[in-house]
This record gives C-alpha cells, sequence and structure tokens, in this order.
C-alpha cells in the first residue's frame, strides 16, 4: 500500500496532532491496568520529539457517549506515559476551546501535550467536520498513529484529514506493513487460528482468509457453533445458531478449495449450575445442563503441533474462557505455540494479546496488533478509513 509516512513530512519545530490509541483498561482506582497500547506509541512520539515537534496527543477512553465522564479523563494515562518517557507531559481538560488553544500555543520545541477524552464530545464519533476542523486547528501536520480506531470514520480518524497535511506515524505504518504481508506473500503453510465467542463477528474474514490459507483451527464459542453445524451434541454450551447454515456452507467451501478446518476433538466442560467440577468430554458429546468452555488438552495438543509446523500464523480470539486458570490451557497452548523461533505469528484481539501478557509472552510473537477490529476488517479487505485518508 502506498501509505505517506511521517518521515516524509518536514516536522521540526512544527505543531503536530497526533491520534493515538489510550484507549488502555483502568483499575478500579482509575490507573491505568495495562499501558500495552501506550507503549506502543513511544516509537512515534520519541521520534516526533527527537525532531523538535511541539506534540498534542489525542485519543479516545470507553464510551462516554458524547458526555464527560469524570472516571474516563485522560489524567492517569498523561501520568503514565509521563513515567514511560521521563518527561513531563501537559494534560488539558477538554480537546478543543481557549483552554486547548492556549496550551498549545505555549509549547515549546520537543514540549508534549495530552488532549482530553474526545469522546466528550459527540461529535467525535459523528465525524463532524465543525468539530474535526477545531481540532485541526491547533496544528499544522496531522499524524495518525491508531491502527486500533482506523476502521472508523471519526472527526480524529479523518474528518482532520481534510485540513491538515496527514501521514502515518510508525505504529501505523508497521501494522500496515505486517498485515498487509500475509495477505499479499505469506510464507506457507500459513495457518489462521480463531476464536472467541460468536462465528458472526468472523464471517468476513473467514471468507477472506479461506482462499489464502492452508488451514484454519476453530477454538472458543465459534468452535460450537460449527460443531453443532456437524450433528454433535453441545449439551448447554454457547452456539450462535443464527449461522449454523452459514457455518455448514463454509466447511463445504473450505472443502472445495483443498482448506483445511480443523475442529475440536474434545472440550473442557463445566456443569451450567456451577463450574466446579471440570470434565473432559468428546467434542461430539457435551451433556445436557454442561457447557463447552475451553479446548480439549488433546485438542491442545493437535493444534500446537499443526502451529508449529507452519511458516505463517494470524490468530484473533482464545480458545476458551482464559479468565479462568482451568479454562485457560487451550489459549495457553496456542500462544506459546505461535511464540515459537522460525514462525511469523501475528495476533490480533484484546483478549488474544491478554493471553500473550498473562504467560509473558508479548515479547515473543512476530506482531502484536494493537487493532483487535481493525486488523479483522483489514484482512477482510475492506478499506479502513483512517488509513484511506493516510494514502499518497
Amino acid at each position: 500500500m502506498d501509505l505517506k509516512t511521517m518521515r516524509s513530512l518536514d516536522i521540526k519545530g512544527k505543531k503536530v496532532l497526533v491520534r493515538v490509541d489510550f484507549n488502555v483498561p483502568l483499575d478500579d482506582d482509575g490507573r491505568v491496568a495495562d499501558d500495552t497500547r501506550i507503549k506502543a506509541t513511544l516509537p512515534t512520539i520519541k521520534y516526533l520529539v527527537d525532531q523538535g515537534a511541539r506534540v498534542i496527543l489525542m485519543s479516545h477512553l470507553g464510551r462516554p457517549k458524547g458526555k464527560v465522564v469524570e472516571k474516563l479523563r485522560l489524567d492517569d494515562v498523561a501520568r503514565r506515559l509521563g513515567e514511560l518517557l521521563g518527561r513531563e507531559i501537559k494534560k488539558v481538560d477538554d480537546c478543543i476551546g481557549s483552554e486547548a488553544a492556549k496550551a498549545v500555543e505555549g509549547l515549546k520545541q520537543g514540549e508534549i501535550l495530552l488532549l482530553e477524552n474526545l469522546r466528550f464530545h459527540p461529535e467525535e464519533e459523528k465525524n463532524e467536520s465543525g468539530f474535526a476542523k477545531e481540532l485541526a486547528s491547533l496544528a499544522e501536520v496531522y499524524i495518525n498513529d491508531a491502527f486500533g480506531t482506523a476502521h472508523r470514520a471519526h472527526a480524529s480518524t479523518a474528518g482532520v484529514a481534510n485540513y491538515l497535511p496527514a501521514a502515518a506515524g510508525l505504529l501505523m505504518e508497521k501494522e500496515i506493513k505486517v498485515l498487509g504481508s500475509i495477505l499479499s506473500d505469506p510464507d506457507h503453510p500459513f495457518l489462521a487460528v480463531l476464536g472467541g465467542a460468536k462465528v458472526s463477528d468472523k464471517i468476513g474474514v473467514l471468507n477472506s482468509l479461506v482462499g489464502k490459507v492452508d488451514a484454519i483451527l476453530l477454538g472458543g464459542g465459534m468452535a460450537n457453533t460449527f460443531l453443532k453445524a456437524k450433528g454433535s451434541e453441545l449439551g448447554d454450551s454457547l452456539v450462535d445458531d443464527d449461522n449454523l447454515d452459514f457455518a455448514r456452507k463454509f466447511l463445504d467451501m473450505a472443502a472445495e478449495r483443498g482448506v483445511r478446518v480443523e475442529l475440536p476433538v474434545d472440550l473442557v466442560t463445566a456443569s451450567s449450575g456451577d463450574q466446579d467440577p471440570v470434565q473432559v468430554v468428546d467434542s461430539g458429546s457435551v451433556p445436557s445442563g454442561w457447557r463447552a468452555l475451553d479446548i480439549g488438552p488433546r485438542t491442545a495438543d493437535l493444534y500446537s503441533q499443526l502451529i508449529k509446523k507452519a511458516k505463517t500464523a494470524f490468530w484473533n480470539g482464545p480458545m476458551g474462557v482464559f479468565e479462568e486458570e482451568q479454562f485457560a490451557h487451550g489459549s495457553e497452548m496456542v500462544a506459546r505455540a505461535l511464540s515459537e523461533p522460525g514462525l511469523t505469528s501475528i495476533v490480533g484481539g484484546g483478549d488474544s494479546l491478554a493471553v500473550l501478557e498473562k504467560y509473558g509472552l508479548a515479547g515473543q510473537v512476530t506482531h502484536a496488533s494493537t487493532g483487535g477490529g481493525a486488523s479483522l476488517e483489514f484482512l477482510e479487505g475492506r478499506e479502513l478509513p483512517g488509513v484511506a485518508v493516510l494514502m499518497k
């Protein structure tokens, strides 16, 4: 893709408006609980600071629905960013208006200002032109480094580019390059490992990848739907009944194209009334009153061996309810296999990244994508509004 990058722009001494993705989880005290997304933006921010730019950062946090929500202010994000950079981060209590404009005018070369939560304004998600123009009025250059929101046509991700010279940040550039490579020229065998709760979330990427991968390994709740489509008894397990017909047709299409679709051969189940005790059963025989909550040990071993034989693998969606230890084994085994050297492994989606973090594997995969929904839509071949405005 012919992406315009920030290295092609003259930014020395200029006011640079940067869309970052600081939509991070907070703990009960309002402190940053996971700073992965903040760390991912550091190379872009450091580059701009080194160039003597006046750096103006903007982000959303949570879903305040166009209203000021005190617990969704970005104050603790500014604190954590300052700790990571070892420098002061200035912060204002709005993203537009006189206070923001005054703070920007007071910035010296190499200083950093963080604007308040964009989604405190309903105009942000509506991509309202007046709001986008007011954001743009703060700067001379616009950089989008928020791949995680690139599939949204919001004022800060698309609208601002109508009023300023626009380019991709280092993180955005890396995301597009890595994900683009597995679409255009992946090393084979190429596997997709897809999990999560619902088939409906993955229909687009399934249809796209079936023409590119050698095999698809299914787990999590979505695997239940495919198992039921093949006649398995799933007890009280989560099943996406609205997409049983799609599952049947997809399995037939994959077989016609010579793409191997692997489904669990065993499942870890728990009683619907009480998650203790836990039992492992064959995937076709979950008893009434029981739910499948993870792929079983035989399946986890099979998937691990297939991943280790691959050259390229993409993973989105956990294999089970990994937050609970008795249902985390399948996701852990997949994560560890993807972390083996010699494999080009791309992981997308917040839950999949959380699995990597849980087992200390985040730095051992080739690329941990910061965009779950964005990475899926990109792999579907859909145009991302936040990327389209950065093309030459």
